[in-house]
């Protein structure tokens, strides 16, 4: 079991704040945060310099008698004082010892050019406002779709925030009775979306035309905190434990149920192929379903029921270059993040991270994960797979940071806190352009009639 729903003080929160506005943050100017240039001490001669401010000008040379000035000018010559200067640059780079031959360096360097090292920005590049997110780790409250809108529920309302243009809207606010919003996950359309319920309902609107298309009840008797699409199925999973697969171009929706927890599902997670279901729970297990197992008829036994986290499992995350791979990571008194073979069951790696893991995110572009963590640091940590050596970590937070979206170019990822607010991080860097494929060789006197 893990820590949920935390209770802040309502003095904290202020209804007068607007959702999805950006705070603003005063930024100094590039140009006003150059540093001073400070001379190398080691370079100095103190001795002249004190020498000169104090002693040097204080001789008349009218008043000095012929045997002293001349006593002067022996001294200042043994001591170097003949200078106009007192700050001196003295150390100059050695010249390049070069072992090996020009050409032969050159000719491995076009050959091997090296990668650049990625800039990953140590703060966030956006910050949002989100005031009554519902601090509540079992929930799943943010999502980015592939349109390229970003949905997040705040207290009984949904919003949506255009990332190309900024523009904000407000999707669905639902009546106290009903609300909370407990979950929201885009369709891979980009245009609908699930909106999960305190009520134990399930709401799928069209974004574009602002409408509620359905309903879906019956299935669950408590609140829906976990979602995800599989093509037209919507799975869900509520506080009763359950997991059922919806069809949601029937009317009679519910086609598959799930039975293996006997605690809150906080986890759902389809893996790219559409063929397993990775599902956590507030009872410390990891569930591994097969698609092809499942059955309208009777509960569907799991493939692989996993129980070597000591808390409540939430975060998820398939690998995108690796199909059966499968990354968790365990609440606040477990604190690791597990890696598993979904395939055998295997678990392959377990790294103690020393604080509650909220959420998992895979870089589509580099071997790395991303993960987002809960007291003390309430940070962002990046790390490179498989040697789990640690790339980064974002600070700014400063409560338990709950959700992560990522965006649809897989760039940009949005992480949501208990500090109600919405921050954006530039932590995965831009993508390598393809280039494109270079034309095979031409055919020798292509150009030249072929002789018959």
């Amino acid at each position: 079991m893990d820590a949920g729903s935390v209770n802040s003080s309502s003095s904290n929160k202020t209804k007068s704040r607007c959702p999805l506005q950006e705070q603003l943050l005063q930024r100094k100017n590039s140009r006003d945060n150059l540093d001073r240039f400070i001379p190398n001490r080691s370079a100095m001669d103190f001795d002249y310099a004190h020498y000169m401010l104090t002693e040097g000008r204080k001789e008349n040379p009218a008043v000095n008698s012929p045997s002293r000035e001349a006593y002067r000018k022996q001294l200042a010559e043994t001591f170097n004082m003949n200078r106009t200067r007192i700050l001196a640059f003295k150390n100059k780079p050695p010249t390049p010892v070069e072992a090996i031959p020009n050409d032969f360096s050159s000719a491995v360097h076009q050959s091997k050019p090296t990668k650049s090292r990625r800039y990953i920005p140590q703060t966030s590049e956006r910050t949002l406002d989100a005031p009554d997110l519902v601090d509540d780790y079992y929930l799943n409250l943010l999502d980015w779709g592939s349109s390229n809108v970003l949905s997040i529920a705040l207290g009984s309302t949904v919003y949506l925030w255009d990332a190309s243009d900024g523009a904000t809207s407000e999707l669905v606010t639902v009546d106290d009775e009903n609300g909370p919003i407990t979950s929201v996950k885009w369709a891979p359309d980009g245009r609908h979306i699930a909106v999960g319920l305190n009520n134990s309902d399930v709401q799928l609107w069209d974004s574009t035309a602002n409408r509620l298309l359905r309903t879906l009840k019956g299935g669950h008797g408590s609140r829906v905190g976990s979602l995800d699409w599989n093509s037209h199925i919507l799975t869900t999973g509520g506080m009763d434990g359950q997991i059922i697969n919806n069809d949601v171009r029937v009317r009679a929706h519910i086609i598959d149920t799930y039975r293996g927890h006997h605690q809150e599902v906080c986890g759902l997670k389809w893996s790219a192929s559409g063929q397993q279901l990775a599902s956590g729970g507030n009872d410390n297990l990891l569930h591994i379903w097969d698609r092809s197992m499942a059955s309208s008829n009777s509960p569907t036994q799991w493939l692989h029921r996993l129980e070597e986290h000591t808390a409540a499992v939430k975060a998820l995350a398939w690998c995108p270059f690796q199909g059966n791979l499968l990354a968790s990571g365990g609440g606040g008194g477990d604190k690791c993040i597990k890696f598993w073979n979904t395939h055998t069951g295997a678990c392959l790696n377990s790294v103690d991270t020393g604080s509650q893991v909220c959420a998992l995110l895979w870089n589509k572009n580099e071997r790395e994960l991303l993960s987002s963590h809960g007291f003390t640091q309430n940070q962002l940590t990046l790390w490179k797979y498989p040697s789990m050596v640690k790339v980064a970590e974002l600070t700014g937070h400063t409560s338990r940071v709950l959700f992560m979206a990522q965006s649809p170019d897989g760039c940009t990822v949005a992480s949501a806190a208990g500090d109600e607010t919405l921050r954006f991080w530039n932590v995965f860097g831009t993508p390598e352009v393809a280039k494109p494929a270079s034309k095979a060789n031409p055919e020798p006197f292509a150009h030249l009639n072929r002789i018959r």
